[in-house]
């Protein structure tokens, strides 16, 4: 994606052996700026720190964290301990043990002297893998938008009113390598000058969707406009919503679908109104292991993402100012699950198919025997 006209991705190097750059998401959207890491621990406070989020993302960065602790000590006690480390950082996002178990497996093989090489190309060849599955997601949600948009046309819909599309947290480029999974359908109906507009929820505590979608859909041109979270239901009731598309940290065998916290109600009130729930589903974020939704460990985070709020004043300096009496107890839960009943399909890279366990496993060759 392109920021002030110039292209970025969220996360690259200069080669094999170089420091890895993220964009430190932590500034955003009152600053851009790129950030150098240099070493394992670095990447994993980059990853529990939120200067890099969203399961593609995470990833990515632990894979490019297992490969600056290589070009450090390629022995087995440093692979074991970076490993380790990274995995600790967050526990729902499953892309990140799927990239630190395949690059531990592939590494192992490997004598020291060769894995410093060979992780570079893991992490890349991950990076590469994630812009086309998030491209592939793009074209098939692109159909699915274009044949909503012809059939609402076709009923009783007003005429020359826009694809009107409800998203929520950031499942952008910033949450990706490049292009996202729920937003890549946005960009490339946008471009293909598909009639598109976005209602984006800010998604508290953090504010995912205010600070951080609204900034990319900006950049990029889609018309969009942000709404309180709590606005949603009005939205779906007053039919100013076509269909909702969000993205996925875990998304269990069954179907169900581990999201930031507050899609579970957001599903409920599309089922409610009859509007279309899909799920933009990149394969890494399926875990074949968790059959059910109510295994996928949900992460708790810091109370003060709740209890404070993060902004710019009138002289445009950053501040972070107490919405709650002091002291007050506080609960903070980063995601919940949605079942796969509410969910109208999952978008991945090889196709839609329904939220059912069955349809998943086929659409990936994974049928039991």
């Amino acid at each position: 994606m392109r920021v002030g006209g110039v292209p970025y991705r969220s996360i690259f190097t200069e080669g094999v052996g170089a420091d890895v750059q993220v964009v430190d998401q932590t500034l955003l959207p009152h600053r851009f700026r790129v950030r150098r890491l240099t070493s394992a621990a670095g990447a994993a406070h980059a990853i529990s720190g939120m200067v890099v989020r969203g399961a593609p993302l995470i990833g990515a960065t632990a894979a490019y964290g297992v490969a600056l602790a290589m070009r450090a000590d390629p022995s087995d006690a440093s692979l074991a301990a970076s490993v380790s480390r990274l995995m600790a950082t967050r526990p729902t996002a499953i892309n990140l043990r799927w990239a630190l178990e395949n690059a531990n497996a592939a590494l192992r093989r490997l004598p020291p002297p060769r894995r410093t090489r060979a992780a570079y190309g893991f992490a890349h060849s991950l990076c590469e893998d994630d812009v086309r599955i998030n491209r592939g997601i793009g074209d098939i949600g692109l159909d699915i938008f274009r044949e909503i948009h012809r059939s609402a046309e076709g009923g009783s819909r007003e005429p020359g009113r826009p694809l009107n599309v409800l998203t929520h947290c950031n499942a952008g480029w910033l949450a990706t390598v490049d292009w996202g999974t729920a937003t890549a359908p946005m960009y490339r109906a946008h471009d293909e000058g598909l009639d598109i507009h976005v209602w984006v929820r800010e998604t508290r505590p953090r504010f995912q969707g205010a600070g951080l979608t609204v900034w990319e859909l900006g950049q990029h041109g889609v018309p969009h406009t942000l709404v309180s979270d709590s606005a949603s239901g009005h939205l779906l009731s007053r039919g100013e919503v076509d269909v909702v598309i969000v993205g996925t940290d875990r998304t269990a065998a069954s179907g169900d679908v581990a999201n930031k916290v507050g899609t579970y109600p957001l599903a409920l009130a599309a089922r409610d109104n009859g509007v279309p729930f899909y799920v933009a589903v990149p394969s890494p974020s399926i875990d074949w292991a968790t059959e059910d939704g109510a295994d996928i460990p949900i992460e708790e985070r810091d109370a003060d993402e709740v209890t404070l709020v993060r902004g710019v004043d009138e002289a445009g300096v950053e501040r972070s100012v107490r919405i709650t009496p002091e002291g007050t107890r506080t609960a903070n839960f980063a995601f919940d699950v949605t079942p796969r009943r509410l969910v109208t399909g999952l978008v991945t890279e090889r196709g839609v198919c329904s939220a059912d366990g069955s349809a998943l496993r086929r659409m990936f060759g994974r049928e039991k025997g």
